[in-house]
């Protein structure tokens, strides 16, 4: 008996880090949690409205007004605490800010919101929607950005269109920063799991 445990358990350590593919129509589903089955470079560009910048240039807006607790307790790092900011930002493949930032065919858009008094913490909640010819459909990312670390990970939980499903891993680096009105995020993106 406990050489059938044995081998049981043998066989499900085997199935976590061997390449396992599944068809589904006419795509395969592939997973993997040694190898990703996708991978990507892109950089959102977030433009903070802060009533002095134009409004037809910002991508996101704070949407509620600082918190009880946040003007109660003293904070001289600024954190921002309970604040929340919705975005619709352009998201590109290069480092270079769109001419047109309505047009791209690649958007994040979602909310983020601070939820630390002690550092400059946020917390992420959004979706890259693609849009071309060359990838339809969108990716749904969401995690703690411990903005202070260079590099931190959000989970990527799913995915619709060519992403049907997908699951994996997005390391955030701020790319550069203008202050509180201007930030730019590269994401390298890795799915373990998805259709091909």
């Amino acid at each position: 008996m406990a050489s059938l445990t044995i081998v049981v358990a043998a066989i499900f350590l085997l199935s976590l880090t061997s390449l396992s593919v599944v068809v589904h129509g006419r795509r395969r589903f592939v997973r993997s949690y040694d190898e990703p089955c996708m991978e990507m470079r892109l950089y959102l560009h977030d433009i903070l409205y802060d009533y002095s910048n134009s409004t037809s240039n910002s991508t996101s807006a704070a949407v509620t007004k600082p918190t009880a607790l946040a003007n109660a307790v003293p904070s001289t790092s600024g954190t921002f605490f309970g604040q929340v900011v919705v975005f619709n930002d352009p998201v590109t493949e290069g480092r270079a800010l769109p001419p047109s930032l309505e047009e791209t065919a690649v958007r994040a858009q979602g909310l983020y919101l601070y939820n630390s008094k002690e550092a400059y913490n946020a917390w992420f909640a959004f979706s890259i929607v693609f849009n071309s010819t060359g990838r339809r459909g969108t990716l749904n990312l969401m995690g703690a950005d411990i903005i202070a670390e260079k590099e931190r990970d959000i989970s990527v939980v799913g995915g619709t269109g060519d992403f049907f499903m997908s699951r994996g891993v997005a390391t955030l680096r701020t790319d550069t920063f203008e202050g509180f009105t201007y930030f730019r995020l590269q994401m390298d993106i890795k799915l373990y799991e998805c259709y091909v």
